[in-house]
């Protein structure tokens, strides 16, 4: 060991571990400036999410919370506009609007259906009058469709429903601003002219305060009406086909102007109230309605197709005239029955009363309804031309009325036939093949043939207008030049337009099969002028007005040997249709044909008996006026 002296003395040493000795016991470095710049960390920290916070309230989400704080202190409330008005051709209201009155008064903690009051009409008026309501309550106003017509144009005029959640959901309410509650149409017209007839809500922007009354109002949308459409229905004629057609039958009625094919009419039996679908019905009695075996929504005019029996007749004739199969001299001798093979084809008169109608032309077979002129002229005429004229007139096919649910019947012919027979057991069985039976069948509208009353009523109109096949339609043409683009010339000949006229004329003149229309007249009515002058002014003044109709009977496999009850016809006729005893004799309206009437009763007997009375009703009350 080395001694160093006294200057290097123990005493370095010890002052040296004196130094380590202080130095451990300094402040740890979070104390004094630590703690500051801790503090300056937080502070910087806390800072900065503050302003994050401030710019995400303000900037990124400030315009969702600025729309929450409007919505909390103001509340739009809705101004429903009134649906327009359905019209007939005359302007008379078919449907109305009933106001409905809720007092809407501020909730507090309650349930919110509590808040609402429905008030009577009185009630609601009177309340509308004070104008400003105690207590932020106040008036909406809806508005309940009614329909005037009931069940007469429940299929035509349609009706109106709420929409459901579901509908709501889809791309095409979504994007027409429909809310939930809305109503909208469902049928008929109401359907078809719906966006024209919705109207525009109207909006009132108030400023409540926590309770929900209201303190003022910030702004105003006028609601906007819907518009009204005119139809071309006639209301009154409307009511008397459903009053007139048989009580407990079910069948239907077209009413139309034959120069343009607008429907005056349309009823389909049974029918159902509209009005229940806008007063509301219980559950029960809405699936009695959907659920009614004898279809009351059915829509029979347009959508029920039937063998349209001797009422087919008029296309025979005309595709036989037309392709030169005969001439309105061609003369036929009614032997009673057609025999072919084991086959048997009788002709009505002879089954029923064991007579025939002797010689008898085109004329005669449409007066007579004689099925053995017709079952030659199919021959003579062949299934496929028939089936193509049958085809020109609007037969099998839908005729394209604005109405959804148009059926288009059944046109059938030979290719029809190996289409539909087609397993091996039919083509073993020569089921598929075409016999001159089928064409017989056919010819007086028997057979495998299908129509709707709406088709039935068209080839009418094509004879009444002179050979033009016009689109049925329920919406009113207000011009010539509309009424004429709604149809197409068919090329038809007048003088075999006459010559079918004349059989129709004939069928409703003594002698023929619709006797009800025999010498028909109506009385005089004040501003009836196109008549010829009174003969004599102390005689009653009855107006005659002659009419060209066909009877049909047609058979459907009914195991009690029911028949479908048919009849068609228009009137006036044209001036040369107009038998010379009529015109020299009694005043008379001629002129154009103004009216068609079809009427099909199911299973209710012969067309003379049971559906001509029906249309007889109808036309006194077109010509009474």
């Amino acid at each position: 060991m080395v001694k160093l002296g006294s200057a290097f003395s123990d005493n370095l040493v010890s002052s040296g571990k004196l130094r380590s000795k202080q130095k451990s016991d300094d402040p740890p470095w979070w104390a004094g400036a630590g703690r500051a710049l801790i503090f300056a960390s937080i502070l910087c920290v806390g800072f900065f999410i503050l302003l994050w916070r401030l710019f995400d309230l303000t900037v990124i989400n400030g315009r969702e919370y600025r729309l929450l704080s409007d919505t909390n202190r103001t509340r739009d409330l809705v101004r429903h506009a009134p649906r327009g008005l359905l019209l007939d051709r005359t302007g008379k209201p078919l449907v109305s609007n009933t106001p409905q009155y809720r007092l809407i008064k501020p909730c507090e903690g309650g349930d919110a259906a509590e808040c609402v009051s429905y008030l009577s009409q009185e009630e609601g008026d009177r309340l509308i009058r004070l104008g400003s309501l105690p207590g932020g309550e106040y008036i909406e106003v809806d508005y309940e469709r009614r329909y005037l017509y009931g069940d007469a144009l429940a299929h035509t005029v349609g009706y109106t429903g709420e929409l459901s959640r579901e509908e709501l959901d889809s791309e095409f309410y979504k994007t027409r601003n429909y809310r939930l509650g809305d109503r909208v149409g469902r049928m008929g017209a109401e359907a078809v002219y719906n966006e024209r007839l919705r109207g525009r809500d109207g909006k009132e922007l108030v400023e409540i305060d926590s309770s929900g009354k209201i303190l003022r109002t910030l702004g105003h949308q006028e609601e906007l009406a819907g518009e009204d459409i005119t139809l071309s229905l006639d209301a009154s004629v409307s009511r008397v086909a459903a009053q007139a057609f048989p009580p407990g039958k079910k069948g239907a009625i077209i009413v139309a102007k034959p120069a343009s094919g607008e429907i005056l009419a349309m009823y389909s039996s049974p029918g159902f109230s509209p009005d229940a679908f806008s007063v509301g019905m219980s559950q029960a009695e809405y699936d009695s309605l959907t659920n009614n075996p004898d279809l009351p929504m059915f829509n029979r005019a347009i959508g029920g197709v039937y063998p349209p029996g001797s009422t087919f007749k008029i296309v025979t004739s005309l595709a036989g005239l037309e392709e030169g199969a005969f001439t309105k001299s061609t003369i036929v001798e009614d032997t009673g029955v057609i025999t072919i093979g084991p086959f048997s084809f009788p002709n009505w008169y002879f089954l029923q009363y064991g007579k025939t109608d002797d010689a008898v032309d085109v004329v005669k077979a449409l007066k007579r309804s004689n099925d053995i002129f017709f079952y030659k002229a199919g021959e003579w005429i062949g299934i496929t031309k028939l089936a193509e004229w049958a085809r020109k007139v609007g037969i099998g096919k839908p005729l394209g009325i604005e109405l959804s649910g148009e059926a288009g019947g059944l046109m059938p012919d030979p290719a029809w036939k190996k289409t539909r027979f087609n397993t091996e057991a039919d083509k073993a069985a020569r089921n598929d093949e075409w016999y001159l039976g089928d064409t017989y069948h056919v010819s007086i509208g028997q057979g495998y043939l299908l129509t709707t009353p709406l088709a039935v009523n068209t080839w009418t109109n094509v004879i009444a207008n002179g050979g033009k096949l016009c689109t049925p339609t329920i919406q009113k043409l207000n011009s010539l030049r509309a009424e004429r683009e709604n149809c197409k010339d068919l090329g038809i000949k007048k003088e075999n337009i006459q010559v079918i006229i004349r059989g129709m004329e004939e069928a409703c003149a003594a002698g023929g099969t619709g006797w009800p229309l025999f010498n028909f007249a109506v009385s005089k009515a004040s501003g009836v002028t196109d008549i010829t002058p009174v003969a004599s002014p102390s005689a009653v003044p009855k107006i005659s007005v002659p009419v060209g109709c066909k009877t049909g009977t047609a058979e459907f496999g009914d195991p009690n040997d029911h028949t479908h009850a048919w009849f068609t016809a228009f009137a006036p006729l044209p001036e040369d249709a107009i038998p010379d005893d009529i015109k020299a004799t009694e005043n008379y309206i001629d002129g154009t044909p103004e009216i068609s009437v079809t009427v099909l009763v199911e299973g209710a007997g012969e067309g003379s008996d049971v559906a001509a009375p029906v249309a007889k009703k109808i036309l006194e009350e077109w010509f009474s006026r």
